[in-house]
């Protein structure tokens, strides 16, 4: 198993080689578009918060395919959703939702993605569909779903060892696998590992990965439109990169939330946070990791 590289510690200055500043010959086009077939009935907030960290981290368009209630939602929160079917140049499919009640034709729906030629990030309730996937693909799973991964792969129980672990799912489905967690490992399917600090324990809380999910997607929708080859190599520093913003915006949002003085002095300390306040804070820090 191919597992000789050094674990590399993510940072900004990474960041800022997988983000691109608009220009005036951009338009929403080519600036990307991320199509979404996330949230359901039972979990309808994790398509809005999805769609609209893809909108914040800063993208051209957000096609919102998901059932009729998500999308309600979606179009009140973010009107300049779309919701027509049309090319997009990635997925995020998952978010929200449960494989136990997929129906088939959402099932057959989700395989044709992932037996396409257009990366996906895969999260959540569409996990299980990944072990017979052959798009280029960004998994997303906690160390709970990972676990459940590893078992339809036929893979051994978890060692304890986190970054091993992951570089043999990564090597199993030919996939990049984004493990979330308090430090959050990303690896590439040729043992390429990257390792991400969550920002804050503030993080560990309902939502959050629905926002990190579209953030992943926006800046592979991002890359793709440019041009760019888009199969492992890519899609393990992008994914690292969506990862550190993700956990810079929490730090932003919690420090926010922090005590002001009485004097009116900038706040200290830092404070709880909701998921929202986390894809609300994605355009600041992207802004602090655009390359100037």
């Amino acid at each position: 198993m191919a597992g000789s590289h050094a674990l590399t510690t993510w940072t900004r200055d990474d960041c800022a080689r997988f983000l691109r500043r608009p220009t005036v010959a951009d338009d929403k086009y080519s600036r990307g578009v991320l199509g979404m077939r996330t949230g359901s009935t039972a979990y309808p907030g994790a398509a809005v918060l999805g769609v609209e960290a893809a909108w914040r981290t800063g993208l051209g368009m957000v096609r919102y395919l998901g059932p009729e209630h998500p999308r309600t939602l979606v179009l009140q929160r973010r009107p300049e959703t779309v919701t027509a079917d049309g090319r997009v140049q990635a997925w995020v499919i998952g978010s929200g939702t449960d494989a136990a009640a997929r129906g088939e034709s959402e099932t057959q729906a989700l395989r044709e993605l992932l037996s396409g030629t257009v990366p996906v990030v895969v999260d959540a309730g569409a996990l299980d569909l990944a072990p017979a996937a052959t798009a280029p693909r960004i998994l997303t799973p906690h160390d709970r779903e990972h676990a459940r991964l590893r078992q339809a792969l036929g893979l051994p129980s978890a060692s304890g060892d986190r970054v091993a672990d992951a570089r043999q799912t990564a090597e199993a489905t030919g996939a990049v696998v984004l493990l979330k967690g308090a430090e959050t490992l990303v690896v590439a399917p040729d043992g390429w590992a990257g390792v991400v600090d969550a920002g804050t324990p503030w993080l560990a809380t309902a939502g959050t990965g629905d926002v990190l999910a579209g953030v992943i997607g926006a800046l592979v929708a991002g890359w793709a439109a440019g041009g760019q080859q888009v199969d492992a190599a890519p899609l393990a520093p992008l994914a690292a990169t969506a990862a550190w913003l993700h956990g810079r915006a929490a730090r932003l949002a919690a420090s926010a939330a922090g005590v002001a003085p009485a004097s009116g002095a900038a706040a200290s300390g830092d404070g709880p946070i909701t998921a929202l306040d986390v894809a609300e804070a994605l355009p600041r820090a992207v802004a602090e990791a655009l390359p100037r």
